[in-house]
């Protein structure tokens, strides 16, 4: 199964879509055109083994971000707009990096419509930026069943990262249940190593376009947010009001319900075990299941569990889908098609 890249530059990556608000179906079918160059509406819905129906309305939705070429007939060949492009067209309609001076507002309006209930802000003042992370390891050092927080940035500067990463690693091997509601990165495709390893640990994040502030509750017991939500050097104001408290959570719950999962429906990282290694070496190479499975001496029974199972864990519906996912993380090339006479 020769791979052919007929619509990528060598070298380029393809931005993923889903991050960027559109449907896994059209981040599928963006990845074949990028990937194997223009094709008809009818052998897009072959390749890919969907319903001709749902890549019509997945071509459309490219259609509209211009990240194909809209035909002026039905059955006209679609052509992929080059991925630098694409990423740059779906940027400038996304939210643009948080005007300072709207976050500014709106987090004073969120701590504002708080403080009528309970009559006034009694907080403790943490004076600057290191003496409120150093308050923050004290409190995760005693948390002991969930952590909340709300980011609105984009991008970490590195040293924060650095003080972050420990104190999540902790609450997590704790068992603390850790729950993060963010905004999409600046670039849109990063993907953090760091980040990846605390969700195989159990942390839950999701994202939204934009959050009203930067918040972090501990244990349902304090919260603390920034004194000034324009410099964090100016420290934090830390809450145990448990009116307060509760407030700031009933507002975590109301951005958590409307905010999803980066990555869910995206091509997620995959680590191949030695023997799909040794499969898909042998299929992108052009073998059928049965060589491949005399090459390997296993059964060809094995060979199709193999790749069943690798196609269940990276949530793909065929072979041809799945080579989109790896070359897509550039595990293996894309593979073009399943092997004719094997099962799939």
């Amino acid at each position: 199964m020769a791979a052919r890249h007929a619509g990528l530059p060598h070298g380029a990556a393809i931005p993923t879509l889903v991050r960027w608000g559109l449907s896994p179906d059209a981040d599928l079918v963006y990845r074949t055109l990028a990937t194997f160059g223009p094709r008809a509406l009818p052998v897009l819905a072959s390749d890919l083994g969907l319903p001709p129906r749902r890549v019509g309305v997945a071509l459309e939705e490219l259609a509209a971000v211009r990240a194909v070429v809209v035909p002026g007939r039905s059955h006209e060949v679609w052509a992929p707009a080059p991925p630098a492009t694409v990423l740059a067209e779906v940027r400038r309609r996304r939210p643009r990096v948080v005007d300072l001076d709207e976050y500014a507002r709106r987090h004073r309006a969120v701590v504002g419509a708080v403080l009528p209930q309970v009559g006034g802000l009694r907080a403790n003042h943490l004076a600057d930026r290191a003496t409120t992370r150093q308050r923050i390891a004290e409190l995760i050092a005693v948390e002991r069943r969930e952590h909340l927080s709300v980011n609105p940035e984009r991008s970490f500067a590195p040293d924060a990262a650095r003080a972050a990463l420990p104190l999540d690693r902790r609450l997590l091997a704790r068992g603390v249940r850790v729950r993060t509601c963010g905004v999409p990165p600046s670039d849109g495709d990063a993907s953090c190593a760091a980040a990846r390893e605390l969700a195989t640990l159990g942390w839950d994040y999701r994202e939204r376009p934009d959050v009203p502030l930067k918040l972090m509750v501990f244990d349902r017991r304090v919260a603390l947010l920034p004194a000034d939500p324009l410099d964090l050097e100016a420290g934090a104001f830390e809450i145990d009001e448990p009116a307060v408290v509760g407030a700031f959570i009933a507002l975590f719950e109301q951005l958590w319900s409307t905010a999803r999962d980066p990555r869910r429906g995206g091509v997620p990282p995959i680590a191949l075990t030695p023997r799909e290694q040794a499969v898909l070496a042998l299929l992108a190479e052009g073998h059928t299941d049965s060589s491949a499975a005399q090459q390997l001496g296993i059964s060809r029974r094995t060979i199709a569990y193999t790749m069943r199972t690798l196609m269940d864990r990276v949530g793909v519906e065929n072979r041809f889908q799945l080579g989109l996912a790896l070359g897509a993380t550039r595990v293996v090339a894309p593979l073009s098609e399943a092997p004719q006479g094997d099962d799939g």
